[in-house]
C-alpha cells in the first residue's frame, strides 16, 4: 500500500490485490447439499441396504469416506452405476452414516453404537469409528461388556477388547450373574479367571462361577473343565468346602486331571505348616492370591526430613498400585517394631522426639482406630515384632547406651507382657521373622559393627540356638519370608547402605544370594503381599527414598512399583487381610486430590 500527498492530507492508495475468506461458505454450502439430499435434488448414484434405498451425491461420499472415493474414482464398473448395492450393513446405520456425510454430525446411542461402528468401519470412516469405541467403552455395563468383548474381537479392534476384559475383571461377580456369563466361550473364561486382576472376594466365587458355567451344557463342556480348574486357585479354598463342596462334586469325581487337582490343593492345606519342597516349588503359582483379596500393606512410622518420627500410616493398594494415606498412630515413632495379628496392625517401642518407648497400640481396619496397649517391660528401638502362634514377641532392640539381647512376649487375651529366654547375642536394628514354628533373629548390631550372625527361637523349647552366619553384615535390614525360604534385604554393612540380598533354606539350613535390589536401602521395610515381597523406603547413604520396588520369586526380579508419598527409612511394614477399598473409604478425607484417580477406581 502506498501513499500519496494532497494539499495536507495524506491519502491511502487502495492495494492491487485482496485475499478474502468467508469461512461460512463451507458451512451453508453444506447446509445447502443437505437440503438436495433431503430433495433428491442433483443426486448422481442410488445407495441400496436391505430395503432401504437412498438417493445422494458421489462426490460427497468420496469426500467423507475412502471406501467410496476408491469405488468412485476406479476404473471398475461400479465407479459408472447409478445403483450400488451394499451388503453387510445395518440399513439404519448406513443411513445415519450418510447424514453424517453432509452433516458432521451422527446421534449414538447403546441400541445403535454397534451397528454404526461396524459400518463406519466397512466405510473406513475411521474417525466414526474410534468415537464409537470410546461410547461403547464409557457405557460398559455387566449385562453388555461380554457381547462388547466379542464385538471389539471380532473387528480387530484391541483397545475395546482390552477396556471390556478389565471392566468384566473388576465387576466379575454381577458379570458372573448376567444370562450372557453362560455364553461366553471356554477360553475367554479361562482368560479372565486367570488374571490376578480379577475382583473377587475369596477364590470360592471364582470356583462357583466356573462350574455354573460348565453345568449350563454339562454334556458339550464337561471335557473343558480340567483346564478351566486348573486356573482357579484351589489351593486357596478353605479346607472344609475342599472336602465338602469340591471334593463330592460329580463333575470332578468322573475327571481323572480334576482329582489330581484337588489332591495337590487338599495336600496342600494339610501340609500347610510344613511344606514339602517338591510341593511348594510346583504350587508357587497357585497360592498366589489374587489381587482383590491379597489384604493390603502398611507403612507404619519411621523418619524422614527433617530427621523427626513420624506418625503417619500409608496403605498400598496392589490392585491399583496405589498407596494412600490412614489415620495417624497417637504417637510419633522411628525404628518401630510392627507386626500383624488377628487382622490388626501392632506397632510397639521406637523412638519419639524425646526417649525411647515401651508403649504400643494397635490398629483396627474394621473400626479404624490406634488403641493403646499395656507396655512392654524395656522401653526399646531397633527392636524386631512378630507374631508366632498366637502371641507377639518383641525380640532385642537398643536405647542410648544398650543393645538388648532380652526378648519379650505379649499375650493379646489378657494385654499382658512377659519375659521368655534372651538371645545368645544382643542385637539392635534386628530383624525378626517367623518360620515353621520357630522366631528367627537376623543380623543387627551390638555396637559400631554390623552382625551376621543369626538365630532361632524353639517357643517349646524356651530356647535360642545359632544357626548359619549370612554372607554379609547387615543391621537395619529388612526380612521376610516368602514360600517357606527367608529372605533378608538391604541394611547397612556398618555405615554403608546395601542393595543385597540373601534367601536362607531352612531344609538345607544354608544361606545363597539372589538378585540385589535396583537400589541401596538401609532402614528398609520389607513385607509380603500377594507372593511377591516389596521393599518400602529406607536411607542409600545420602537420602530418605520413597521408592518402592517388588520381588517376584518365580523370575527372581526386582521391579518398580508405585512409591509412598512421604520418604521415610525406620519404619515396620506389616500385611493384613482387610478389604482396601473399606479402609480408604473410612480414610479419604485424609488423602489429596491426587488420589481422586485412586477413589474413583476403589468407588
Amino acid at each position: 500500500m502506498t501513499l500519496s500527498k494532497m494539499g495536507d492530507q495524506l491519502l491511502e492508495e487502495p492495494s492491487s490485490s485482496l485475499v478474502y475468506e468467508a469461512k461460512e461458505v463451507f458451512y451453508r454450502s453444506f447446509q445447502k447439499l443437505n437440503e438436495f439430499l433431503t430433495k433428491e435434488t442433483l443426486c448422481d448414484v442410488e445407495i441400496r441396504v436391505g430395503g432401504k434405498s437412498i438417493k445422494c451425491h458421489k462426490v460427497i461420499l468420496a469426500c467423507c469416506s475412502p471406501y467410496f472415493c476408491a469405488m468412485f474414482t476406479s476404473p471398475l464398473a461400479e465407479s459408472k452405476q447409478k445403483i450400488i448395492n451394499i451388503k453387510d450393513i445395518d440399513e439404519s446405520a448406513m443411513e445415519l452414516l450418510i447424514q453424517f456425510a453432509y452433516t458432521g454430525k451422527v446421534e449414538l446411542s447403546v441400541e445403535n453404537a454397534q451397528s454404526i461402528f461396524h459400518a463406519a468401519s466397512v466405510l473406513q470412516l475411521d474417525m466414526l469409528a474410534q468415537v464409537c469405541g470410546d461410547f461403547m467403552r464409557d457405557h460398559l455395563h455387566p449385562t453388555n461388556c461380554l457381547e462388547i468383548h466379542q464385538f471389539a474381537e471380532q473387528h480387530g479392534h484391541q483397545v475395546l477388547v482390552y477396556y471390556a476384559d478389565k471392566y468384566t475383571a473388576k465387576h466379575f461377580l454381577k458379570v458372573s450373574l448376567s444370562s450372557e456369563f453362560l455364553l461366553i466361550g471356554g477360553s475367554h473364561l479361562q482368560d479372565l479367571i486367570s488374571s490376578p486382576d480379577l475382583q473377587v472376594e475369596d477364590e470360592i466365587q471364582v470356583y462357583e462361577s466356573v462350574m455354573k458355567w460348565i453345568k449350563h451344557k454339562p454334556d458339550q463342556r464337561k471335557d473343558l473343565l480340567p483346564g478351566l480348574l486348573s486356573k482357579v486357585k484351589l489351593p486357596l479354598l478353605p479346607l472344609e468346602y475342599l472336602l465338602t463342596m469340591v471334593e463330592n462334586e460329580e463333575l470332578i469325581r468322573r475327571s481323572l486331571e480334576c482329582r489330581d487337582l484337588l489332591d495337590e490343593a487338599r495336600d496342600y492345606q494339610l501340609w500347610q505348616a510344613n511344606l514339602f519342597l517338591e510341593l511348594r516349588s510346583s504350587l508357587e503359582e497357585k497360592i498366589r492370591p489374587r489381587k482383590s483379596y491379597a489384604g493390603a500393606l502398611f507403612c507404619v512410622g519411621g523418619r524422614g526430613i527433617p530427621e523427626e518420627p513420624f506418625a503417619t500410616i500409608e496403605c498400598y493398594s496392589w490392585l491399583h498400585n496405589q498407596w494412600f494415606r490412614i489415620i495417624e498412630m497417637t504417637t510419633r515413632r522411628r525404628h518401630v517394631g510392627c507386626a500383624s495379628a488377628g487382622g490388626k496392625i501392632y506397632a510397639v517401642g521406637g523412638c519419639d522426639e524425646k526417649q525411647h518407648l515401651a508403649s504400643g497400640e494397635v490398629f483396627d481396619p474394621v473400626t479404624n482406630k490406634w488403641t493403646l496397649l499395656s507396655p512392654m517391660l524395656t522401653p526399646r528401638r531397633g527392636l524386631g515384632l512378630c507374631c508366632l502362634e498366637g502371641p507377639i514377641y518383641a525380640v532385642g532392640g537398643l536405647n542410648d547406651s544398650s543393645f538388648f539381647a532380652t526378648v519379650e512376649r505379649y499375650d493379646i487375651n489378657s494385654d499382658s507382657w512377659s519375659t521368655v529366654a534372651s538371645m545368645n547375642t544382643p542385637r539392635g536394628g534386628v530383624a525378626v521373622v517367623a518360620l515353621k514354628g520357630c522366631l528367627y533373629a537376623l543380623g543387627g548390631n551390638n555396637g559400631p559393627t554390623s552382625l551376621n550372625s543369626c538365630e532361632k527361637f524353639d517357643p517349646h523349647l524356651n530356647k535360642w540356638v545359632n544357626i548359619p552366619p549370612m554372607n554379609q553384615n547387615r543391621a537395619g535390614a529388612g526380612a521376610a519370608v516368602l514360600n517357606g525360604m527367608l529372605y533378608v534385604v538391604g541394611g547397612f554393612d556398618n555405615n554403608r547402605s546395601l542393595n543385597s540380598v540373601e534367601m536362607y533354606d531352612p531344609i538345607s539350613n544354608s544361606w545363597s544370594y539372589v538378585v540385589p535390589m535396583m537400589h541401596c536401602r538401609g532402614g528398609v521395610g520389607l513385607g509380603t503381599l500377594g507372593g511377591r515381597m516389596f521393599a518400602v523406603g529406607g536411607h542409600n547413604g545420602n537420602h530418605y527414598l520413597s521408592s518402592v520396588e517388588v520381588y517376584d520369586p518365580l523370575i527372581d526380579k526386582w521391579e518398580q512399583a508405585a512409591g509412598i508419598q512421604t520418604c521415610r527409612a525406620g519404619a515396620g511394614i506389616a500385611w493384613c487381610p482387610c478389604s482396601v477399598t473399606n479402609l480408604y473409604n473410612l480414610n479419604k478425607h485424609l488423602n489429596s486430590d491426587r488420589d481422586a484417580l485412586l477413589e474413583k477406581a476403589l468407588s
